[in-house]
């Protein structure tokens, strides 16, 4: 079994002492916002999701990285439309998996964001990676209605305590409600705030 190891955590990327702060606990915790939306069913929103944000084109990336692209400021990359929208990073059918279980519900699983934005927060704080991408879920419940989950990025992103990886956990808020509204799903007030 792996050890665990505590210990304050206060080094920078390059392991140094930043002038200035605080030490951080070994354990935090804070509060998240679960967002839920009903939608018409889990392979007919999951159609219209995917239409609305788009697949990484990974092979791109990747040839951007080869020739030594710098993903951000390069002007080889659409840096307007990379940041105006989200991708899927990641798709995850739970549901044939988990129906050799037994279990029945539906659930597809994405990780989904924009890398510029999130290089935004990991320039301040390597640890925004917990939370980015983002996690969202379409599923179905017991009763057999269908939803769209995830926890709203601005309570997981403030949780870093760090001004400018918070805001951009609020212009994360305000996408993913320009998203829900073009896919007619209800937006919760939270995330249209700030």
């Amino acid at each position: 079994m792996p050890a665990i190891i505590s210990g304050s955590r206060n080094e920078d990327r390059r392991g140094q002492t930043p002038a200035g702060r605080h030490e951080r606990p070994d354990n935090e915790s804070h509060e998240s916002n679960r967002v839920r939306g009903d939608v018409p069913g889990v392979p007919q929103f999951k159609r219209s999701y995917e239409e609305a944000v788009p697949q990484l084109p990974i092979e791109e990336m990747k040839a951007l990285v080869r020739q030594g692209c710098a993903l951000v400021g390069d002007g080889r990359v659409d840096r307007r439309s990379c940041a105006e929208r989200v991708l899927i990073y990641f798709r995850n059918d739970v549901h044939p998996v988990m129906s050799a279980a037994g279990d029945r519900a539906d659930c597809i699983a994405y990780l989904m964001g924009n890398h510029i934005l999130a290089e935004r927060m990991f320039r301040h704080d390597l640890r925004a990676m917990l939370y980015a991408p983002l996690h969202t879920v379409i599923w179905k419940d017991a009763d057999g209605e269908a939803w769209f989950s995830l926890d709203q990025p601005s309570t997981q992103f403030s949780s870093f305590g760090i001004p400018a990886v918070t805001k951009v956990g609020f212009e994360l808020d305000r996408k993913l409600a320009q998203l829900l509204d073009i896919l007619d799903v209800e937006v919760t007030p939270a995330l249209t705030h700030g």
